[in-house]
């Protein structure tokens, strides 16, 4: 990655709270690497570099800042403006596909080999998978001694570590001081841990549009699997060692995350899910200020400012429940989900005595049962379990990985896709920034609201997504929704 020196430099001495995690100050007088933001006097010039990434600094030797926390900042946005095989990797690492696979798994799943990979992400941002899974490792870490009274030990395999040694050495490395020093230099209040359950932080970037992200949550809320009471969002996911249920509340500069986990092992590709559904590592002040060039949109922009596009936490499901919804009102995609939920999600317990009883329905037992369970047009219910199949037989296989074109070609191939439903996918499960949903009914009444035509778009690349969630709003604006 090319990045201006003049241009981080001026961010640094402004403390510009909006680059943080896009780029690492690392200073060479004191071996440290801060955010942008840090509040330490700022450093001459002739002292520091810039990094895109915390492994990279931590590639070279420096040690994070124990005052600004620089791992515990968004992610880059550039992960999902991008499509290229860094942004790919980048996606699948905060997934924890390294501590679950290894690098030959990573570098399968991406069509690449190893060596090829390695090579690539070492010089685009200089660090291979292995050094971007230890700091990524690292951060989990130090989030579970600062906010939770876990053992040290149980931290060290719930983050990822093979063993007690190895976790006891990175954390060192990585924070210069050891595991307990950590905890005891921490202010915040520790979330005792009962039954798998710990609370974190989850930073964004400002300004959000809060109302946007809660309307949609509370509008497409199935019950047992999913529930929105008093701006609490709480919902079931499926994990790759277990369950677990998530309450979600969305705060001033951070959201308030809640996770009750089967395995510990699950908290990093719990967190990274939850930040993809609410789009927390979106670059909104970069958004809103390419969309308000347009006069028509402007005034919309500066009512609902920082915009998010709503991700997914599950391939799958996002799929499925997208052709449940086709054509039909939420109330009833609503209704006809929870009737598929309730007969074939596998139960579960809240251990917070709320009302989330159930999973979505994994694919092989909608392919075996839904027709039991699903009503509706005999071409729409032989398509979504038609889907189910090819989904349960690895026919398809939905990652956040794939290329936004090959994506949108295998869904296409599938019987009961079309362009809409292809596209929506791509861009709920990408984090695609750059789709414009031009055939949605309630697209197009946004459109006419404001007199446009949305023939010509380029000129809003590459965030038409953003677009589609402003147009959408004013749509339903005036249905008075």
């Amino acid at each position: 990655m090319e990045l201006d020196f003049d241009r981080c430099y001026r961010a640094v001495s402004a403390r510009d709270t909006r680059f943080d995690g896009q780029f690492f100050t690392a200073v060479r007088t004191t071996g440290i690497y801060c955010r942008p933001s840090c509040p330490a006097t700022t450093p001459k010039a002739k002292n520091v570099s810039f990094v895109p990434t915390a492994a990279a600094a931590q590639q070279e030797g420096y040690r994070a800042c124990r005052r600004c926390q620089p791992d515990a900042t968004p992610g880059s946005p550039r992960w999902n403006i991008h499509s290229d095989l860094t942004s790919r990797a980048m996606r699948l690492i905060s997934d924890g596909a390294v501590e679950r696979g290894g690098v030959d798994s990573l570098s399968h799943t991406l069509g690449y080999s190893t060596r090829q990979l390695t090579r690539v992400l070492t010089a685009e941002i200089g660090a291979g998978p292995l050094a971007l899974a230890r700091a990524h490792r690292a951060h989990t870490a130090r989030t579970l001694i600062q906010t939770t009274d876990m053992s040290m030990s149980d931290i060290a395999f719930a983050s990822g570590f093979s063993s007690v040694r190895q976790f006891n050495d990175t954390v060192r490395q990585v924070f210069a001081v050891n595991p307990s020093t950590l905890r005891q230099e921490a202010t915040r209040k520790k979330t005792v841990v009962a039954d798998g359950t710990v609370t974190v932080r989850l930073p964004y970037r400002q300004p959000m549009d809060r109302g946007w992200l809660e309307w949609f949550l509370s509008g497409h809320a199935v019950p047992c699997t999913e529930s929105y009471t008093d701006r609490l969002y709480r919902r079931s996911l499926r994990l790759p060692h277990g369950h677990a249920i998530v309450g979600l509340r969305i705060e001033d500069g951070y959201v308030d995350t809640t996770l009750s986990l089967q395995d510990m092992r699950d908290l990093a590709p719990a967190v990274a899910r939850v930040r993809h559904l609410l789009d927390l590592d979106a670059d909104p002040e970069a958004v809103d200020a390419a969309l308000s060039e347009d006069p028509a949109l402007a005034p919309n922009i500066a009512a609902h400012r920082g915009i998010r596009v709503p991700g997914n936490v599950d391939g799958d499901e996002l799929l499925l429940r997208t052709m449940i919804g086709q054509q039909i009102s939420l109330r009833a995609a609503a209704t006809h989900t929870a009737r598929l939920v309730e007969a074939l999600g596998a139960p579960i317990d809240d251990p917070l005595g709320g009302d989330i009883t159930r999973l979505f329905p994994t694919s092989e037992a909608i392919a075996e049962h839904g027709h039991e369970v699903l009503t509706g047009p005999t071409a729409r219910v032989k398509a979504i379990i038609g889907v189910a199949e090819a989904l349960a037989s690895g026919k398809i296989v939905l990652h956040t990985a794939l290329p936004a074109e090959e994506l949108e070609r295998d869904l296409l191939s599938l019987k009961g896709i079309g362009p809409w439903t292809a596209r929506y996918v791509v861009m709920r499960m990408l984090a695609d920034p750059d789709v414009l949903l031009d055939t949605d009914l309630v697209v197009r009444q946004g459109a006419e609201a404001l007199g446009m035509t949305l023939t010509d778009s380029n000129r809003w690349a590459p965030w038409r997504s953003y677009v589609s969630m402003h147009l959408w709003s004013i749509a339903l604006e005036r249905r008075g929704l």
